[in-house]
C-alpha cells in the first residue's frame, strides 16, 4: 500500500474511532437505565433487538453520511443503503452482544469497518463498558487504546484458550457448532463463550484469546475484528480454507500454526461439505 493511501486510511480510522466512541456513549447511557429498555426480537426469540441498538445505529449512520456521503452502508438493523458501486462500504454493528447488554454483562461492542473491493481497509471495535478501543488500518498494524497489539505465539491446541459461539437459530440447524465444540472439548486448555464475535476477534488480536472459530456469522460481525487479527499478525479464513470469510458465514482466526492445528481437528474424518463445518443443512 502506498503512503498516501495509508495516511488516508489512518484519517478515516480516526473518524471511525470518534463515531464508535460516540455510539458507545449512547450505549452507556442506556446501560444506566436498562429498566426502561424495550426489548423485542427479530426472527427468533433469542435474537434480541433493543432501542439501544437502534439509537446507536442511527448515530453511526448519520456520522457516516456526514463524513463519507459517497460511501455505502451495510448495517445490522437497517440493512444496505447507498450505491453498490460506491468506493467504500461501511459494515456496521451498533451493538454486538445485545443479550449480554440486556443481562448487564459488559462484553458488548460497537463494530465498524470500511470495506473496499471486498477487503476491510479500516476497522474499529469499541467496548464501551470496558473503555477499550481496538483500531486497525490495512498495512498499518493494530492497536488497543493507541498501543500496538499482536496475536499470541501459541501453536499447540492443548496450550490454547479458545473462543466460539452458537447461532440464535440453533434449534433449526444441523450445523449449530455443538459437534465442533465437542471435538475441541478435550483438546485445548479452555474455551470461552463471550457472546460477542467482534469482542472475541479483538481479544484474539490482542493475544488475550489464542484463537476463535464460529459458524453462521454475518459480515458486520466479523469485518472489523477480522482486520484487527490480520494486522496483529494472525490469519483469518473459512474453516474449509480459501473461502470468503467476510461473507461466507464461518470463520477461524488466530496465529497461523494454531489456526491450522484447530482446522485439522474440525475437519478430521469429514467431507469438505460436512454440515458442521458451516454448510447449510440440506
Amino acid at each position: 500500500m502506498d503512503a498516501d493511501r495509508l495516511n488516508e486510511n489512518r484519517e478515516i480510522a480516526g473518524a471511525a474511532e470518534e463515531m464508535a466512541r460516540g455510539a458507545g456513549r449512547i450505549l452507556n447511557s442506556w446501560w444506566e437505565r436498562l429498566g426502561a429498555l424495550d426489548v423485542g426480537s427479530k426472527s427468533v426469540d433469542r435474537d434480541l433487538v433493543t432501542a439501544a441498538d437502534l439509537d446507536s445505529e442511527a448515530f453511526l449512520l448519520e456520522g457516516i453520511r456526514r463524513a463519507f456521503p459517497r460511501d455505502a452502508v451495510l448495517a445490522e438493523e437497517s440493512g444496505a443503503a447507498g450505491d453498490a458501486a460506491a468506493a467504500g462500504t461501511w459494515y456496521v454493528d451498533p451493538l454486538d452482544g445485545t443479550v449480554n447488554f440486556v443481562h448487564r454483562l459488559p462484553m458488548v461492542a460497537v463494530s465498524l469497518a470500511r470495506v473496499v473491493a471486498g477487503r476491510p481497509e479500516v476497522a474499529v471495535v469499541h467496548l464501551p463498558r470496558l473503555d477499550e478501543t481496538f483500531v486497525a488500518v490495512r498495512g498499518g498494524g493494530a492497536t488497543l487504546n493507541g498501543k500496538p497489539i499482536r496475536v499470541s505465539s501459541t501453536s499447540a491446541p492443548l496450550d490454547a484458550l479458545l473462543a466460539t459461539g452458537f447461532p440464535y437459530r440453533r434449534h433449526f440447524l444441523i450445523d449449530n457448532n455443538l459437534e465442533n465444540f465437542q471435538r475441541m472439548f478435550l483438546q485445548q486448555r479452555g474455551i470461552r463463550r463471550m457472546g460477542s464475535a467482534a469482542s472475541d476477534l479483538a481479544y484474539v488480536a490482542a493475544g488475550r484469546l489464542d484463537a476463535f472459530w464460529e459458524l453462521h456469522l454475518s459480515p458486520w460481525d466479523v469485518a472489523a475484528g477480522g482486520l484487527l487479527v490480520t494486522e496483529a499478525g494472525g490469519v483469518v479464513d473459512t474453516i474449509v480454507p480459501g473461502g470468503d470469510w467476510l461473507h461466507g458465514g464461518n470463520l477461524i482466526a488466530g496465529p497461523p500454526a494454531l489456526a491450522d492445528a484447530l482446522r485439522a481437528i474440525l475437519r478430521e474424518g469429514r467431507d469438505e461439505h460436512y454440515p458442521d463445518l458451516g454448510e447449510r443443512a440440506p
